[in-house]
């Protein structure tokens, strides 16, 4: 979060508290002056019966005196449950509204870093593949150094396609017409499929797997292929060259569990249940060093959903993440 939005926050949240002290306050004292009002009533009442007292009877005054502090009592348990009342309104008010509030500065600061990440997401692949071209336009390179060149500008422009494909699905998701399409497909053969792409791609990283053959399930192909290929991506990114990652898809009963699982740093515990959130990203906007636009995992969680599933992440030992998708079949 940066700076100024954190002081923005921090700004907002003190005049929010200071008002509700005073509403409170004001409350407070409201009840004061009408108890203050209360009691001289009843003190003026009193003195009346007093005065009176030598022209009533004994029964008479001693009603009298009842009836006066039954009146005043009563008035008191009124003040106190109006009060209390009030209080009670004010609070779950404040509540909704500090969270309101809260989660608005909060949706629109991950907007605003969304737009960012995105533009440096798309302007850096298509910077890299406009370099290229006209690299291999100006000069006769070797067929290894031509090979190269057109095997960075095929990732970058994968990873464009990536990111636009993310872009569309959720908001295509989000509609109000989205209708999922149920085939019943070859779960293994997709996701050696999408295994075997990343190979392809990303040859410094080693992939292994541990795929159960001929697993059926009910789903649409092209989102469970982006829910893959999200996640896959993602133990790519984080995971440091040289270490492996896992990719482990068994069926128990009535149950298909696909993991991936990477060797990096891992994810704090407080990070877990925010990582599938739209637009959340750990760390820094401006500091962080990692690509992704906050999409990639809501857009796993959302799919996961749609097709019945549970997703989930949890540590892998010694370091790491285990990121798991348990289907209902």
């Amino acid at each position: 979060m940066a700076p100024l939005s954190k002081n923005r926050i921090r700004l907002t949240t003190s005049i929010f508290w200071l008002l509700l002290l005073y509403v409170i306050v004001s409350l407070f004292w409201w009840y004061i002056i009408l108890e203050t009002q209360n009691t001289q009533l009843k003190d003026l009442s009193l003195q009346t019966i007093e005065n009176k007292k030598t022209t009533l009877t004994v029964n008479h005054y001693n009603s009298s005196v009842l009836a006066i502090e039954r009146v005043a009592k009563r008035n008191t348990q009124k003040h106190v449950g109006e009060g209390l009342t009030f209080l009670l309104f004010i609070v779950i008010g404040a509540v909704y509204l500090h969270r309101s509030v809260y989660r608005q500065f909060t949706e629109q600061l991950q907007q605003q870093n969304f737009m960012m990440a995105v533009t440096h997401e798309f302007k850096t692949p298509i910077a890299v593949a406009i370099l290229n071209i006209e690299t291999l336009q100006k000069y006769e390179l070797e067929p290894e150094k031509k090979s190269k060149l057109l095997q960075m500008t095929l990732e970058e422009v994968s990873r464009l396609n990536t990111l636009t494909n993310n872009i569309l699905i959720t908001s295509q998701l989000e509609g109000p017409r989205s209708k999922l399409s149920k085939d019943d497909l070859n779960f293994s053969a997709l996701l050696k499929d999408s295994i075997q792409n990343f190979k392809n791609r990303h040859s410094d990283n080693n992939i292994v797997e541990d795929i159960e053959t001929e697993i059926d399930i009910l789903g649409d192909a092209f989102l469970l292929q982006m829910m893959i290929n999200n996640l896959l991506g993602n133990a790519i990114k984080y995971s440091p060259k040289g270490k492996s990652i896992y990719c482990q898809l068994t069926k128990q009963n009535n149950k298909v569990r696909l993991a991936v699982i990477d060797e990096g740093p891992g994810i704090a515990d407080i990070e877990k249940k925010k990582i599938f959130d739209k637009f959340y990203r750990i760390g820094n906007e401006e500091t962080r060093k990692t690509q992704g636009t906050g999409l990639g995992l809501y857009l796993c969680r959302k799919i996961a959903k749609d097709h019945n599933a549970d997703i989930s992440v949890t540590n892998n030992s010694p370091t790491g993440s285990t990121f798991a998708v348990t289907f209902q079949v």
